[in-house]
C-alpha cells in the first residue's frame, strides 16, 4: 500500500523532475518544451528548469536545442534497483530454458501500487500490440502475474488494495467486477497459478505461478504467454504449466542457497 508522508518531508521539485523523467516513453521519445510542460501538466518555466537540470546531470539530452529525449544514463536509476534483485539475474538462464522448451515467451514481474514491473523477460513471440520489456508497467488486475501477486497479499490488504482499484474494460473478457476479481484471487490462492485469458489483450493468453524465498514469502511471479490461435486453455494446463512449475522449483533451489 501507498505509505503516507508529513506534507513537509515531501518535497514536489523531486516529484517534478521523476514526473518529467516519466513523460517520456515509446509514444514520445522526444518531446519539446511546450509537449513536456503539457504532459507533465507545468508552466513552461518551471519544466524548463527541470528539463535544463536533468540536461546537465546527463538524465537528458537535446541535439537540436527544441527536442529533449532522455539518455542513457536514466537506465542507470533501474539498474540500481535491478542489480539489488539476487533473483533477477539468478533467473534469466531458467527463463531461457523455459521458453525454449515451450517456444513462448516467458518472464518474471513485480508488484508496484497498481501494477506489475517486468524485472526479467525472454521474447520468442512478439504477441501483444505493446512491445513488452524490463521496466514495463502493466494492470495487476487484467494479467495472471498480477493475480499471483495479490494473492500473496493478507486477506485485508488485499481487500483494500482492489477497493483502491479503478477496474477498466481492456478486452471483453476483463473482469471488471471487484467481487469477482477477489473470488479469482481466492481461487488462485487455492490452485497456486493463475489463468488470464485475453483479458489484457484480445489474443494473449498466460499462466502464472509465484516465486517464493526461502522463508515462503512470495517475491515474484513467473508467467508463460502465447496466442490464443496457437494454445488452447487446455494445452495451457496440461503442458505448459507442469514446465513454469519445474521452473519455478528449480529458481526457488537456487534461491534457497544464496
Amino acid at each position: 500500500m501507498k505509505p503516507t508522508i508529513k506534507k513537509s518531508d515531501f518535497v514536489q521539485s523531486l516529484e517534478k523532475g521523476l514526473k518529467v523523467i516519466s513523460a517520456f516513453d515509446a509514444d514520445n521519445a522526444q518531446m519539446t518544451l511546450t509537449e513536456v510542460a503539457k504532459k507533465v501538466e507545468l508552466t513552461r518555466a518551471n519544466a524548463r528548469r527541470i528539463l535544463l537540470t536533468l540536461q546537465y546531470l546527463g538524465f537528458v539530452q537535446c541535439a537540436d536545442g527544441k527536442q529533449f529525449s532522455l539518455s542513457p544514463k536514466v537506465l542507470t536509476l533501474g539498474y540500481s534497483y535491478l542489480s539489488a534483485l539476487p533473483y533477477q539475474e539468478l533467473a534469466k538462464p531458467y527463463l531461457q530454458d523455459l521458453a525454449e522448451k515451450v517456444n513462448e515467451s516467458c518472464s518474471m514481474s513485480v508488484l508496484d501500487g497498481y501494477d506489475i514491473v517486468y524485472v526479467a523477460r525472454v521474447q520468442t513471440n512478439r504477441i501483444m500490440t505493446i512491445s513488452l520489456g524490463i521496466g514495463t508497467r502493466l494492470p495487476v488486475y487484467a494479467t495472471s502475474m498480477g493475480r499471483v501477486l495479490l494473492a500473496s497479499l493478507p486477506d485485508k490488504e488485499m481487500q483494500e488494495f482492489i477497493n483502491g482499484l479503478q477496474l477498466l474494460k481492456l478486452t471483453e473478457n476483463t473482469i471488471t467486477e471487484k467481487d469477482k476479481l477477489i473470488e479469482r484471487i481466492q481461487l488462485v490462492r487455492d490452485r497456486g497459478w493463475a489463468l488470464a485469458d485475453q483479458e489484457l489483450e484480445i489474443g494473449v493468453r498466460s499462466i502464472a505461478c509465484p516465486v517464493k524465498d526461502k522463508n515462503g514469502k512470495i517475491i515474484a511471479a513467473l508467467n508463460i504467454s502465447g496466442h490464443a490461435s496457437r494454445v488452447s486453455k487446455d494445452e495451457i494446463l496440461e503442458t505448459y504449466l507442469p514446465h513454469l512449475k519445474s521452473t519455478v522449483a528449480h529458481i526457488e533451489n537456487a534461491l534457497h542457497k544464496l
